[in-house]
């Protein structure tokens, strides 16, 4: 049952962190099982998040398998987990996705290999690269994402939203793919200056909502003789009418919470870091960031927005709308315009994710369980193009698609996956991101039908850009270096035929998670005390 004593939650978190100490600790010179032990430690995290959804009960509690501990007792910090729906699918979306960013990203980082006298390629001790680390990194920003997404105390909630930084710095920063059009030294000035202007974006809109998280705490004690960071606490006072905040105070909490949220998620203008990190990252890393990372960042606006500050996210509403719908065609513009394929895959993103930003804002059943069917969708489909995509780079030694032409007379199977990832990332009927952009525009055009309809040009715009990549790297002609080009290797299928198996088993059968998400985001309409539009003829009665 959900209310077992077992700490499962807690488990869940901890295991990916004792991995990430144990692959560190692993001798330089076994990389390999250094490898095999992160990859190990994944799916024991694995496991336990299927575990963890498959005893979830939608009609039951709406915060289940929850833990309280008084951490500082005089400060009012607690140590409390919890998981309504929507945490629970997301907490198993990112358990799901980091076994594959392993194996794809299984050589990325070896030792970069020199060619000796004789053709024998050798180690550059020069070039060394911390095989231990890079795993190891991967899963501690596993852990500090499901912690994030399992807190229900808003400090512990902030803690590793905030620490989850530094291992992604290391990683943008540490682990460039070898691909770049540059010299080493030029690359490695890139690489810096992506993983610098992560970081402090990200700080940035953290120590803004530090602000608002100390006004809340600062609030809840005038209220409350107690000051309190307890989402749940929080939530019951104001139920019970012991807790209101003025509205000007409501609306700069809010603001304050919000901004580090759309730095995250990322939300125009707030995103321009994304596509320097995605395009000087691995493929596997930029998969962590816009599939894994990126995505606390639109479910704290569920949790936290909605419900701390219901009337503030009432007020801001039409203009997160408007900011959502230029997301969505300022991203698909450029990615139409670009040259780097994955650039343009970040562009896609920052697309993709005014769509979630459109779904949770338009205050409908619909729209929010799209919103959160999209960020499970999302996270699938961009793994699946973006991982593809890296294969196809690092086979060519190239990011440019103009170094590409004529892939799927070499190399079919990867060409064909490229092609099913794309059709995805288009939201083509019968693969899963179309059920979530639908029901996001009907859930949008039953309340902003002018919104719903700007919002669907960026359905235009998506099958352009990735049709034309489609065109420019996969037909034609065989261009020159791409005539030896390899096939997929059987590890490179194991990573990507799972996730197209997602697509299309969640293209025509979504239910599993949206009877799971559904009644969180009816909980969730609640708190901000709206309900679904009535269709016109209905309301003329």
């Amino acid at each position: 049952m959900a209310d077992s004593s077992f700490p499962i939650l807690t488990v869940t978190a901890a295991l990916p962190a004792v991995g990430a100490v144990v692959t560190a600790a692993v001798p330089a010179a076994r990389r390999v099982a250094a490898k095999y032990t992160a990859l190990f430690f994944s799916l024991g995290t694995l496991v336990l998040a299927v575990i963890t959804m498959a005893r979830f009960e939608p009609g039951g509690d709406r915060y289940q398998f929850t833990e309280s501990h008084a951490w500082v007792k005089s400060f009012g910090l607690r140590y409390d987990l919890g998981v309504d729906g929507i945490a629970v699918v997301m907490v198993a979306l990112t358990a799901l996705l980091i076994p594959f960013v392993m194996l794809a990203g299984w050589h990325d980082a070896d030792p970069l290999e020199t060619t000796a006298a004789g053709g024998t390629a050798t180690g550059d001790p020069s070039k060394w690269r911390p095989t231990q680390g890079f795993f190891a990194l991967i899963l501690l920003v596993e852990a500090m994402v499901v912690l994030s997404f399992e807190s229900t105390d808003v400090f512990l909630f902030y803690i590793f939203f905030e620490a989850m930084l530094i291992p992604m710095y290391f990683l943008i920063g540490g682990f460039g793919d070898r691909a770049h059009a540059a010299g080493e030294e030029e690359a490695a000035r890139q690489r810096s200056y992506a993983a610098v202007k992560f970081l402090l974006y990200n700080l940035a809109g953290g120590l803004i909502m530090l602000a608002a998280v100390i006004g809340l705490y600062a609030a809840t004690a005038h209220q409350l003789g107690t000051g309190t960071f307890s989402l749940q606490e929080i939530l019951s006072a104001r139920a019970a009418g012991k807790f209101n905040l003025a509205t000007s105070t409501e609306r700069w909490l809010f603001l304050g919470f919000f901004f580090a949220f759309a730095v995250k998620a990322p939300l125009w203008p707030l995103h321009t870091w994304l596509p320097n990190a995605m395009g000087e990252s691995t493929a596997p890393v930029a998969v962590l960031i816009t599939a894994v990372v990126d995505k606390v960042g639109t479910f704290a606006m569920l949790r936290f927005c909605l419900q701390l500050f219901p009337e503030a996210s009432k007020w801001a509403t039409p203009v997160i709308l408007v900011l959502a719908v230029i997301s969505i065609v300022y991203g698909a513009l450029l990615a139409v315009g670009q040259r780097d394929i994955k650039r343009l895959i970040a562009y896609a993103s920052v697309s993709h994710f005014g769509f979630i930003v459109l779904g949770i804002f338009a205050m409908t059943s619909q729209g929010q369980s799209g919103a959160t069917l999209y960020m499970v969708n999302h996270g699938i489909s961009t793994a699946a193009l973006m991982l593809v995509a890296g294969f196809l780079i690092s086979r060519r030694g190239s990011r440019l698609i103009a170094d590409f032409g004529g892939v799927q007379k070499v190399a079919p199977v990867l060409a064909g996956t490229f092609l099913v990832g794309g059709l995805a990332t288009l939201s083509l009927p019968g693969l899963a991101p179309f059920v979530s952009e639908f029901l996001v525009l009907v859930g949008t055009f039953s309340r902003y039908p002018v919104i719903g309809i700007i919002a669907t040009a960026g359905i235009v715009l998506a099958a352009l850009y990735v049709m034309v990549l489609y065109q420019r790297t996969m037909t034609g002609p065989v261009k020159a270096g791409i005539e030896g080009m390899a096939d997929l290797k059987v590890r490179e299928v194991l990573v990507v035929a799972p996730l197209i198996g997602l697509l299309l088993f969640f293209g025509v059968y979504p239910k599993p998670v949206t009877n799971i998400v559904n009644p969180s985001v009816a909980h969730t309409l609640s708190d901000v005390h709206k309900t679904d539009p009535k269709p016109a003829l209905e309301a003329k009665k």
